[in-house]
Order: structure tokens, then sequence, then C-alpha cells
């Protein structure tokens, strides 16, 4: 399809640009900026006056539930809130039911994601069988199969030979590994960030120490193998000084945090609320300042979603036994931008955070808009607020900490490979 959008300011993180001109696509990619090619003819034309056209927003780690977890989720309910939220590449964790250890697993996964025809999808490969932390998987295969990465999710190998071992075969093929800093006997029964709030409200601790030394055990690592490895969620001011560290000595390091990182801190469990129990759990307002910080200096690679769609019961428990996750794909662009006004930081470099940035993280052709590259393309109101209403969400998960808030910026347009793929009402 031929699709003009009109009279919107695109601004492109990946080189800095901002400006008001009109984007052409056809045959799936970008065909012109600013002037149409020869012999263009618009099926349609998208009115973006007042609007932002952006690239598609890249999200590090969105769970689609499936297969195995269909009463939580569908592909069909999350990557509809994907095109919601103006998401067109996502990678999808490897905890699945059965765990997407076995290339059949990941072929069917990629199949039937792209019978959507909506978000691409990046499925990151298990480390591990069956994410047990015992038998590296056959990575080259499930690179074949689709995987653009290895990781054990929220699993920990606990025995450190193993995990050298494995960062030695990812680094003979040169496989990006993605670790969860999180030591598995410091963290090991805890519920919150350990402190005065935790203490307080008699919740069992994760100390910050559980994130620094799985940090300091990843750098060593790293620097046997020269292995590369990106950082999942990473949740303290210490951790992010550590990161900072290492990518000054040039270690092949990049990192994430969570949008719930961002904004929210331990104060806001409040009265056990467990709509904030998260994993890592939230930390202090310290440790969200130096996040934020780490944000605007790039030690901080990008902000992702950490979308976990998750039944309405498993919120209903009590704090320590309630399942920790929220959703997280309709509010990542708003979230982001909320987040940009509060720390005045320019929106193009904000929107590099869930854009470009992840994209070099992954190393795939997106977070960018120039003429040749395929259209995945958002058109979104910076300046219109929303509020968060669980039965408006497109997911099937309503778990989040921000319902009932109102938040900035509204999707308007979602494109994929130049297929229109969320136009809102």
């Amino acid at each position: 399809m031929k699709i003009q959008i009109q009279g919107g300011t695109i601004i492109d993180s990946a080189v800095g640009t901002e400006e008001r001109k009109d984007l052409f696509i056809a045959a799936g990619r970008i065909v012109g900026i600013g002037e149409a090619p020869a012999d263009f003819h618009a099926v349609k034309v998208i009115d973006a006056t007042g609007l932002y056209v952006a690239p598609g927003f890249v999200d590090l780690s969105a769970r689609l539930r499936e297969p195995g977890f269909e009463h939580k989720a569908t592909l069909e309910s999350e990557m509809a809130a994907a095109m919601a939220g103006g998401v067109t590449s996502l990678v999808c964790p490897p905890d699945t039911d059965p765990v997407l250890d076995e290339p059949g697993l990941v072929e069917m996964l990629k199949f039937r994601t792209q019978k959507l025809h909506l978000a691409h999808v990046y499925p990151l490969g298990a480390l591990t069988v069956g994410l047990k932390g015992e038998i590296i998987t056959e990575m080259v295969e499930l690179t074949e199969a689709g995987c653009i990465g290895f990781s054990q999710a929220d699993n920990h190998i606990v025995d450190t030979r193993t995990l050298l071992r494995a960062l030695q075969y990812a680094t003979t093929y040169g496989y990006t590994v993605w670790l969860r800093p999180q030591d598995a006997y410091m963290s090991r029964g805890g519920v919150a960030a350990s402190g005065a709030v935790a203490s307080r409200l008699g919740l069992s601790g994760v100390p910050v120490s559980a994130e620094t030394i799985a940090l300091h055990t990843f750098f060593e690592l790293m620097r046997i193998t020269g292995a590369r490895v990106h950082l999942w969620h990473l949740s303290s001011a210490a951790g992010v000084a550590l990161v900072r560290a290492a990518k000054a000595e040039g270690l092949a390091v990049s990192c994430d945090v969570t949008v719930n990182h961002v904004h929210l801190t331990d104060v806001d469990i409040g009265y056990f609320d467990a709509q904030f129990r998260l994993d890592p759990p939230l930390r202090s307002q310290r440790d969200r300042e130096a996040i934020r910080a780490g944000l605007e200096d790039g030690t901080i690679d990008a902000i992702c979603s950490d979308h976990t769609p998750l039944d309405d019961d498993e919120k209903l428990l009590p704090f320590a036994e309630a399942t920790p996750g929220a959703t997280g794909l309709e509010l990542l662009l708003s979230l982001t931008l909320k987040w940009a006004r509060e720390a005045n930081v320019p929106l193009v470099k904000a929107l590099g955070r869930i854009t470009s940035a992840p994209a070099d993280v992954l190393k795939v052709p997106a977070g960018c808009i120039t003429v040749g590259a395929l259209a995945d393309v958002c058109v979104f109101d910076a300046n219109a607020a929303w509020r968060v209403d669980p039965l408006k969400l497109k997911s099937q998960g309503r778990n989040t900490a921000f319902l009932g808030y109102e938040l900035p910026a509204r999707v308007r347009v979602t494109i994929v490979g130049g297929h229109l793929a969320f136009e809102a009402r």
C-alpha cells in the first residue's frame, strides 16, 4: 500500500533530527522524506498535522505468554497491545511452557507471529536446557531457527563454571547473552527491596548486593571470555555505577531498565499493594534518581516495558504471595515521555531509549527513519492525555501500578512493514 503521512514532525533519534516533513511509504519501505518519488500516488493519506512521526518502538522485554500460558494472554491480544502502544519490534523471553530450548518451538512461535502481520518478534533462546542452569543448549541450531540471543530469563545459573562455558560457547559464534544481575542466594525468598520500607511492612528483602555480586561475577567472566552481554533490568545506583565503570573499561556490555523503575520507588508499595510487586523489586528514591541519570548520560542503553500480563487472581493475593510483573506495552511511550518531561530531557533523546538504542542492542534494522528502511512507523500526539483504564487496555493483562493515572501521549497510527496495523478511533 502506498501511504503518505503529511504535515507531521518526523523525529529520528538515530541521527538526532526533528523536522516537519511528509513521509512516503510504498512496498513496505520508506521511499521518500519531504518530497514524493516520481509517479507516487498515495492510496491512503494520513493527516499528521500537530503530531510526531517516529520510528516504531523497540521493546527489549515483552512476554507474549505463548506457548503455554494462554490463560494469561494470547499472541493476538498482546500483539494488539503492541500495536496500540506503537511497539513494532519486541524481544520475547524464553520462559514459555515449554521453554524455548528447541528449534521447533522457536520456529513455531516465529511462524505464528508472522501470520499476524503485526510486530516483529525476536525470540531469545534458553541459555540452558529447561532453564535449569545445568546443560547448555544448542545455540547454533536455535539461532538458525530465529533466536536473537540467549537468556535464562528470571532463572539463575548457580554453577559459575556452567555460565563460563555458556559464555565461551556464545563468544565463539558471536552471540549475545542476556543476563539478569541477581544472585540466586542473596535474593532467595525476597519480595521487596531491603530497607526501611520492607522492614516496616515485615516483608523479606532483596539487598542491593544481590545485584552487585552478580554484576561482579558477570564482568569477571566477560574479561575471561570476551563475551558480549546485555544486562536485563538494572535496579540500583550501585549497579548503574558498576556498569558505567565496565563500559569505561571497554567491556562489551549493554543494559536496560524497566519503565516502572524509572518512575516508582519502594515507598509506592504503600499498604501492600500487589500491583507494585515487581522483579527486580522497586528500590529507593536514590536508586531511581541514579537510574534516571544513567539514562541521560548513556550508561543505560534502553528502557523496556518488561511486559508481563497476569491473571487478575495473581494480583489479588497478599503482597508476598502475589506474582511479580506488570503489563506495559501500551504504557511504554507515555511513561518514557513522562520521564522526559520531569527530567527536562529533549524528546529526540528520550525517544532514542525506545527506538535507536534498543535497535543497536539487537543489531536489527529498526529504530530509524531513512529512505530505503523498512516502514515501521508510529504517529503519536505528544500533547494528548489519557487515563489508564483497565477495561480499555488491549492487553489481556490488566496488572499495572499506573491504573487510574493520567499519562501523556497517545498513539494515533502504527505502521509495520508498510502495513497499517493500528489506527485510533
